[in-house]
């Protein structure tokens, strides 16, 4: 009976943000503002690194791929999210919300390996330096960003597949704004526990892999950086990390604490807030962290701010 249920039907509602009432307009304000903000900045960190030969390198060609990564996310989820709050619960349909979860769950995905592709970039550039142009080459750069892409769209396929191979078959309505694995989860009824470590698995996979090639690129740039005789010149090599670092610790925290735990500690009040933060303020934490502060970023983009200029004039 319950397989019959889930055959009959085909979507999914969110709730949303439905709980704070008249403050929904408030939050459209901000999440608006905010998402207005985090588009334009990755878009714009696309467009210079694209345009200014100075940026052509290793490092600000990883950078370009995380914002066009961070930026299709955000596509996929906010635009819908902001919808909800505007004209209330929308509904999606199975497939739409499978499709939904592919592709978010894959840029989320794929954000992590570009993370630990740019810890290694930052290892070889500080503990082999000598060796920099020849190691970190065009072709192997390519080689990298299509492996991080491609193992988050496989990640991505493998956590879809596991959720929505369960039947469906009790309430209909999300307590999220989007198809997340954990609200969606919460939903399926039958014996559930093989999808939970199936997740659970996948998740270790993904995030253990990914920040244990982080961990080992630091713990080599840290012994180098020791052995570094001067304070300015170890001062120096760890501020080309700091940006990096933060970026780590805001992303993982938030995916270890949504993805590495149990069905019976989810909190869907509360994993809401968490899912905000990295969402909304995450994907426009990057370009302000890693890439506005940069100084060759800001002396592009200072060059392009006046090329336009004279060319207005």
């Amino acid at each position: 009976m319950g397989q019959a249920n889930a055959t009959a039907w085909k979507g999914f509602v969110f709730l949303g943000f439905s709980s704070f009432g008249e403050l929904q307009f408030l939050l459209f304000a901000l999440f608006l503002l905010l998402y207005l903000a985090t588009l334009t900045a990755n878009v714009f960190i696309i467009v210079v690194i694209r345009l200014d030969s100075h940026l052509h390198t290793p490092m600000y060609l990883f950078l370009s791929f995380l914002s066009f990564s961070e930026t299709c996310y955000t596509l996929g989820i906010i635009p819908r999210m902001l919808s909800s709050l505007v004209m209330g619960g929308q509904a999606i349909s199975y497939v739409g919300c499978a499709t939904q979860m592919f592709f978010s769950a894959s840029w989320a995905c794929t954000d992590c390996f570009l993370l630990a592709v740019m810890g290694f970039d930052r290892y070889v550039a500080i503990c082999v330096p000598l060796h920099y142009a020849s190691r970190m080459s065009p072709a192997f750069c390519s080689q990298l960003v299509g492996t991080s892409f491609l193992s988050g769209y496989l990640f991505g396929l493998g956590m879809t597949l596991v959720i929505f191979r369960l039947p469906f078959c009790g309430s209909h309505e999300i307590q999220h704004f989007f198809c997340d694995t954990p609200p969606v989860l919460s939903l399926a009824c039958g014996d559930t526990g093989p999808s939970e470590l199936g997740i659970l698995i996948l998740s270790l996979l993904v995030l253990l892999v990914s920040f244990s090639l982080i961990t080992v690129s630091y713990a080599h740039i840290l012994t180098a950086i020791l052995r570094i005789s001067s304070a300015e010149g170890r001062k120096k090599a760890f501020s080309t990390c700091v940006s990096h670092l933060t970026v780590v610790v805001v992303h993982y925290g938030c995916a270890s604490f949504m993805y590495l735990r149990p069905k019976a500690s989810y909190s869907l009040e509360r994993d809401q807030l968490i899912a905000v933060t990295y969402t909304v303020v995450t994907p426009l934490l990057n370009p302000i962290v890693y890439s506005l502060r940069n100084r060759a970023v800001q002396t592009a983009l200072r060059s392009a701010f006046r090329g336009r200029l004279l060319r207005g004039g």
